[in-house]
């Protein structure tokens, strides 16, 4: 509470003299006054008449401030009491915040008694909010945080608290049984559960997903509960949240020891990225494109490898998520470009250079621009450059795709849509959009050496690429075997470790040379390629993409 001004004591102490005044005065000058009124007396003296006057309007003062001081001191209280309450508690859900969570979660660890009842604290976080913000808009956003986090407060047990820890990630302390933890197993389940109904927005059903990470207060080391012990439990939950998320989300898990240490080598990973993507560790390897029927190199295809200092040789399909989720897909993917733009230059004139584009790139309105820009500053012909993207991407704006690809193709670009069969591509989709190329994955090219419906399915792909004119490119060519079947049902290209492992970019050199497939070489027309064995260098990694 706010102490009282130094006014505040003066108007006190003149109403505090008032009635000292008063009461000298007062015995002096109403009877006087009485009698005067009376006709019985002479009018008291003027001077004492006013300074009794003088007293009362002062003590009338008096009173009134004192009024006001105890109205202002009240309405303070309550508004200091507000204020604690408002500094407790989130905004838009009404639940608790992460400071005042984060207290209570202190005191409850500081009284558990350690034997029958004990604690769990749950951090819940919701999947892919993001997109529910950039296609539904921020307000449609907090609809689905407040009706969550209303709906998890309904499923909360006697003696439960929820917090928003801030965005779209919650937290929240459940008591039970030390014997039964099944309770809490079931609780997840619930708020699961909850999260599978759509929460109605403007007429828009918006679903939602939800992961969640568990750990209890047996998982603290010592006997110490304290505000301390309360952030060690909420990054241990925190911890079994991220392995929810990445075993597919949608799922819960209570913490356990090894988590923490593969979290803190994601965590290695990532910084090594960063650092990798400003040292130049990312390079471009190189794997090769035949034509089927007559075994003519046709080009290469980009695969992307961090050749990393501690790490040694590192394929994509480590590092590649890793950089999508952290947002540096963009800037490695551009400096691999850059880099594999200025090694094709050396190549023959008539052998192209494909690049696979990570979906998260193309949710970049500019995507294009900057491709077109990369090939003007290294002055590369655009007619040589063939742009992968997956059927995935076509699922998170199709509008913004098309017009992508169709700025790509009319400055000549030719677009591959890649791992067809593996996404949802329409029959529709495939004839409104202006692709050049279809790509069978290489999982149906891998059955097609066990299984009969492999290669019926791998048939079928390749009757309607003839339906709609596209021409096939068949990956994952492993053996003579299916290279066999393949020419059988048709003219195509084909890649695969049949012709050799992805190289880097001096070895792909040293083969053009020989083979007079450079671009000062004037023999190069139509050479048929000696194929090596795979090399040693260039095995480890596999044959992942660049996403």
């Amino acid at each position: 509470m706010r102490e009282p001004h130094g006014h505040d004591f003066v108007t006190l102490g003149i109403a505090l003299a008032a009635i000292i005044l008063f009461i000298g005065t007062a015995g002096l000058v109403l009877p006087g006054i009485v009698r005067a009124w009376s006709g019985s007396g002479p009018i008291p003296d003027m001077a004492l008449t006013n300074a009794l006057l003088l007293n009362i309007a002062l003590i009338l003062f008096g009173w009134q401030r004192y009024k006001l001081l105890n109205k202002e001191l009240k309405e303070r209280r309550v508004s200091e009491v507000e204020a604690r309450r408002l500094a407790d508690i989130d905004h838009l859900t009404g639940c608790a915040n992460r400071r005042s969570f984060t207290k209570a979660l202190g005191t409850i660890l500081a009284n558990v008694d350690g034997k029958e009842r004990a604690f769990a604290a749950l951090v819940i976080d919701l999947d892919n909010f993001k997109q529910i913000n950039d296609l539904n808009g921020h307000l449609a956003g907090d609809a689905v945080l407040r009706t969550t986090a209303a709906r998890m407060q309904r499923l909360l047990p006697e003696g439960g608290l929820l917090a928003r820890l801030g965005g779209d990630e919650f937290a929240c302390v459940v008591p039970y049984h030390s014997q039964v933890p099944d309770r809490i197993d079931q609780f997840a389940t619930r708020i699961i559960d909850m999260a599978a109904a759509p929460v109605e927005f403007e007429g828009t059903p918006i679903q939602i997903t939800l992961s969640i990470g568990i750990a209890a207060d047996h998982h603290l080391d010592g006997p110490v509960r304290d505000a301390a012990s309360a952030q060690k439990l909420m990054h241990k939950a925190d911890i079994a949240m991220y392995h929810a998320k990445k075993q597919g989300k949608n799922r819960f898990y209570w913490f356990e020891a090894p988590m923490e240490n593969e979290l803190r080598f994601r965590n290695e990973l990532e910084a090594g990225i960063r650092r990798g993507i400003s040292r130049g560790e990312f390079v471009p390897f190189y794997e090769q494109q035949i034509d089927l029927e007559s075994g003519t190199l046709t080009g290469f295809e980009m695969l992307a490898r961090w050749q990393s200092p501690e790490l040694g040789t590192v394929g994509p399909d480590i590092f590649i998520p890793i950089a999508e989720e952290i947002g540096v897909i963009s800037e490695m993917s551009e400096r691999l470009m850059a880099q594999a733009f200025e090694d094709a230059k050396n190549w023959d004139q008539d052998l192209t250079l494909s690049v696979n584009i990570s979906p998260v790139q193309m949710r970049d309105p500019w995507f294009a621009q900057k491709i077109l820009k990369l090939m003007v500053q290294h002055n590369f012909p655009p007619n040589r450059l063939d742009i992968e993207i997956t059927e995935s991407c076509l699922h998170e704006n199709l509008g913004m795709v098309r017009s992508m690809i169709t700025s790509l193709r009319n400055q000549g670009v030719h677009i591959s849509l890649d791992d067809f069969g593996t996404g949802y591509s329409s029959l529709s989709q495939l004839r409104s959009l202006p692709f050049d190329r279809l790509k069978i994955d290489r999982s149906f090219i891998h059955e097609m050496r066990e299984e009969d419906h492999g290669t019926k399915l791998v048939d079928a792909i390749i009757s309607m690429s003839d339906g709609l004119k596209l021409p096939i490119t068949a990956e994952g060519i492993e053996n003579a075997e299916v290279l066999e079947a393949l020419k059988k049902m048709g003219s195509m290209k084909g890649q695969g470790y049949h012709y050799g492992r992805p190289e880097p970019a001096d070895m792909v050199l040293e083969r053009l040379k020989t083979a007079g497939m450079l671009a000062d070489s004037s023999n190069g027309d139509g050479k048929v390629l000696e194929f090596a064995p795979p090399s040693k260098t260039s095995a480890k990694g596999g044959n992942s993409k660049v996403s």
